[in-house]
């Protein structure tokens, strides 16, 4: 489809921005400068689950494009929001746990039946 992005591109793009969300990590952590090492660190040790995995699970689960990623600890979990833009138009927000991506919440219009986000 015209003008419709690959999974591998929306990848591509949210790994930028998500890096550079990094150096923002967390409101326990404000002000500190290694907040992408400690973010890298738990991607290494398993700790959360890697950007293209969430991404995998939300393109299948959710249909739509990916507007905005941001990794954050909050509470002492990592967490991933994902911001999406469904194909009715209206923008949703996900906020997934970052160890086992369980669907923590989800913000956005209801559908037909009442649910918000409208999963697959």
């Amino acid at each position: 489809m015209p003008g419709t992005k690959t999974l591998k591109d929306v990848y591509l793009a949210l790994s930028a921005a998500l890096l550079a969300g990094l150096l923002h990590v967390g409101s326990g952590w404000a002000g500190d400068t290694h907040d992408h090492d400690r973010a890298r660190q738990a991607l290494e040790s398993g700790e959360i689950l890697p950007l293209r995995t969430i991404l995998e699970r939300v393109e299948r689960d959710y249909p739509g494009q990916v507007m905005e990623v941001e990794l954050d600890r909050e509470d002492g979990r990592w967490r991933y929001e994902i911001k999406l833009l469904r194909r009715d138009g209206a923008l949703v927000k996900l906020v997934l746990d970052a160890r086992d991506g369980r669907q923590l919440r989800i913000k956005g219009p209801k559908d037909k039946g009442g649910n918000p986000g409208a999963p697959r």
